[in-house]
């Protein structure tokens, strides 16, 4: 592989994520009452509040018991985060951009995976956007920016191995 492959940079932009996900999250935690809307824009479209997430996207598996949820879902993302980080290294196959992407998804799930291991009361969310009725959801789950970080990521990565096949992950072997 060569060197460009292998390059860093898209590891800074991982760190700057993460210090950017950190810094917000205590921000709310030390500004904000937990269960209390801060501020509000649009009129009820967006809402700065402080949540705190015990379980995964959309609160999936908050009503595990406490050993079990830490335990999936410390080891789960660190698992995946590891093995995104060796593919980066050692595949010849995820594009430049592509490689941006994994090191986003990697910057979601290790700021989210601190506030698991370091904040009792669960991941901090803090932002909410009213969904008016879609999907059945009257407001889109409260998030933060390791959520916007993933999310961003993976559905920008899902649509390279789409539209991409001949130039990145998933491309044809001859």
């Amino acid at each position: 592989m060569s060197n460009s492959r292998k390059s860093l940079l898209p590891f800074v932009m991982s760190l700057a994520i993460v210090i950017l996900d950190q810094v917000t999250k205590a921000l709310i935690v030390a500004n904000i009452k937990l269960g209390t809307i801060a501020w509000t824009a649009l009129g009820d479209f967006f809402w700065l509040v402080r949540q705190q997430n015990t379980g995964v996207a959309f609160s999936m598996g908050d009503s595990l018991g406490v050993q079990l949820r830490t335990a999936l879902f410390i080891a789960l993302p660190l698992i995946l985060v590891v093995g995104l980080v060796i593919y980066y290294f050692r595949s010849d196959e995820p594009t430049a951009f592509q490689r941006w992407l994994i090191a986003g998804i990697v910057a979601g799930g290790l700021g989210n995976l601190i506030d698991r291991i370091f904040r009792p009361l669960g991941v901090v969310d803090f932002l909410s956007f009213k969904f008016y009725g879609l999907f059945g959801l009257e407001r889109w789950p409260t998030f933060n920016v390791a959520d916007m970080s993933t999310f961003c990521s993976v559905i920008l990565l899902a649509i390279t191995l789409v539209f991409m096949k001949d130039e990145g992950i998933g491309k044809r072997k001859a």
